[in-house]
């Protein structure tokens, strides 16, 4: 907008960009990046099993509705551990911790089935 503030002066005098909104740019990413990370693991093959067993397509739908609610509120969990870590620590820091811990995982995974 042409009169949004541009910056805000700090005690000190520094000038800091105000935060932006957030924007739909946020939704693909995360779309992506939850699917994949979904797939095939324990939650799916699970939901797949339950779905397996369920004696008919409406007894399926309740898998998919109990799946789609679990996933919809570990997400929010999720969400709120994140801004309120956030707040505390840099989310340069969090990503650099995230991005350790899985290749410690990963590596632990490759030692422990050779």
């Amino acid at each position: 907008p042409p009169f949004a503030p541009v910056a805000r002066v700090h005690a000190i005098g520094h000038r800091r960009p105000l935060p932006q909104p957030p924007s739909l740019a946020l939704l693909a990413p995360t779309f992506v990046s939850v699917c994949v990370a979904d797939l095939g693991d324990k939650t799916q093959l699970a939901t797949m099993a339950l779905s397996g067993d369920a004696p008919s397509a409406r007894a399926r739908i309740y898998v998919f509705a109990g799946a789609s609610l679990a996933l919809v509120t570990t997400s929010a969990i999720g969400v709120l551990a994140g801004a309120a870590l956030g707040r505390l620590v840099s989310p340069v820091v969090i990503q650099r911790c995230a991005g350790a811990l899985f290749v410690l995982l990963g590596l632990w995974m490759l030692v422990r089935s050779a």
